[in-house]
Formats: C-alpha cells, structure tokens, sequence
C-alpha cells in the first residue's frame, strides 16, 4: 500500500498538472466499492470546476476546487494516479517490468478520467483492487475517514507520541500503524523507522519512554524525508505520476529482508506477524530494554 512518501510525492507531481485548470469531463467506469460518491454524481459535481489547492493529511490527497468543495482521492492498496504521458509497464497488467515505450491506453481497472478545458494531459486513476476511494464533498462537509486521523507523521511530536504511547498496552509496531494516532505511516516505514530507532516491535506501547519516544520520532522522520527525496518505494504497485519508479527500496535495512544479513550487526533479519502485519527486525540491534519488556500478544513467527 503507498504510504506517506508515496503520497506525499504523487502529490507533488501531480499539482502542477492539476493547478488552475478546469475540468471538462470526468469518466468513471461503473459504480461499485471504489467511488464513496456515486459515479455520475461525482461526473456532474466536478465538471466546470478548476482546482485552487492540493494537499495531503497521511494517506489522503485532498483536492481544493473554486466552489469550495473537495475532492478527496485514497490510493488503497494497489492505486495509481498518473498523467496521461507516463509511461511504466507497472501501469499495465504485463509481467514484464522492463522499460515500456507504449502510450498507456485506459483498462478495465482505470475507474477516473479527468478531462482539461484546455485539452492537456488527462490524469487517470487506476486500480486493479478497487481499494481505494474518491469521494466529492459539498462546501463544509467533512469525510468521516479523515476526521479520525491522527497527526500527520511528518507533523508528530515526541510529546504527541509520548502521551498517546503511554495509555496504549500494544506492540509499538500496531501503535505506529494506528492511523488515528499517526496518519501516513505503513508496514514499510514502521519497520525501517524502528530499526533506525533501535526499538524492538514487538515491546510494549506504554513502556516507551520519554527519550525513546524522541528517538523513535527523530527516526522515523529522517526515514519519510530519505524516502521522499527517493521517490518512494516501487516494491510492487507504486509508481510516480509522471511514471518513474521510486527507489527507496534499494535502501531497506529490514522490511521484506527476513533471512539475510543486517547492515550494521550481521545478524539475519527475522520475521514476525504483528497484529495480522509481517513485521521485520533485527533481534540484536533492536533488543528490547527493560523498559519496553512486557508481556506479548497477537506474535507469531
């Protein structure tokens, strides 16, 4: 699933195609689970309006339009958002992942297209799951989704972490991936922010401390910040919208390297089920403290 960098970075990508251009149309394929407002609404709502603002609160791209509604658009799980231009065999339903030269040309699985006045570049939404959501939003309306989401990771504080922490009786790897205490971060960015940390997955939430807390936040923010200046992770799915491929998965020190060796100690990375989540660790660089021992649930190797 795209997380935090990956969004942030289709955000980035896309405003420049998207500012201060009115929309024309709007294609859909046909409703289902994929569209929160109805298809042929969501088609009249957006005709004619241009777009004032992008912006993004953890896994949520939120676009601003002239009337003072909202279009709200989550990748889900296997979700691409791209411009008409792009071009990426991960775009298509090809196995092969050598470099691709063919225009793209809309599938069964692209479920938006928006159309410009000004006839430049369309931007498709594609989604071979259907995970993920477009939602229209009348002037002050708000989407239930969005209003119980925590801090934005690259917003969160030591304290903020700390005060939540401290009530929770969970592995610290579930608390990083409670989107209503943390918005943004995923499987991928928990496990690589943990090892940067230090911190054992699997310790108890409510023994963090005061100073791991800061540790574990210093961590996590130089992870999202190497990630983004990457690209993002192109471990399956993802891919940028202008169609390059991120790279920050040529730099994971854990998450899916179960079995081979550490970059610091050695040691072989170990795999774990958190919470029904693989979850990838050092056993020695990322030793519990006495702090963080406590009893554990919900683990499995």
């Amino acid at each position: 699933m795209p997380e935090l960098p990956e969004v942030e970075m289709t955000r980035r990508c896309l405003e420049p195609w998207l500012l201060q251009r009115k929309i024309a149309r709007v294609r859909t394929t046909a409703s289902s689970y994929f569209f929160a407002t109805p298809p042929e609404q969501l088609a009249r709502r957006l005709r004619g309006r241009t777009v004032q603002m992008l912006s993004r609160h953890g896994k949520y791209l939120v676009a601003l339009l002239d009337d003072g509604s909202r279009l709200v658009l989550h990748l889900g799980m296997t979700g691409q958002l791209f411009v008409e231009q792009a071009q990426n065999p991960r775009l298509s339903q090809a196995a092969s992942k050598t470099a691709s030269t063919a225009p793209f040309r809309p599938d069964r699985h692209t479920h938006l297209c928006v159309e410009w006045e000004d006839g430049g570049p369309k931007i498709f939404f594609r989604d071979v799951r259907k995970f993920g959501k477009v939602r229209w939003l009348a002037p002050g309306e708000s989407d239930p989704r969005m209003t119980r989401l925590g801090v934005d990771a690259l917003q969160v504080k030591a304290s903020d972490l700390h005060s939540v922490a401290r009530v929770r009786r969970i592995p610290i790897k579930s608390l990083l991936l409670d989107q209503t205490v943390l918005a943004g971060v995923g499987n991928i960015y928990a496990d690589e922010a943990l090892f940067v940390a230090r911190l054992d997955p699997r310790g108890l939430a409510c023994r963090l401390t005061r100073a791991e807390c800061a540790r574990l936040v210093r961590a996590l923010h130089r992870v999202l910040a190497r990630a983004m200046a990457l690209g993002g992770s192109s471990i399956r799915d993802y891919v940028n919208p202008d169609g390059v491929d991120g790279r920050y998965q040529t730099e994971r020190k854990v998450y899916q390297r179960s079995g081979q060796p550490c970059v610091r100690c050695r040691t072989s990375i170990q795999r774990v089920v958190i919470a029904q989540r693989s979850t990838h660790f050092c056993p020695n660089c990322q030793k519990e403290s006495e702090s963080e021992r406590g009893p554990r649930t919900n683990l499995r190797r």
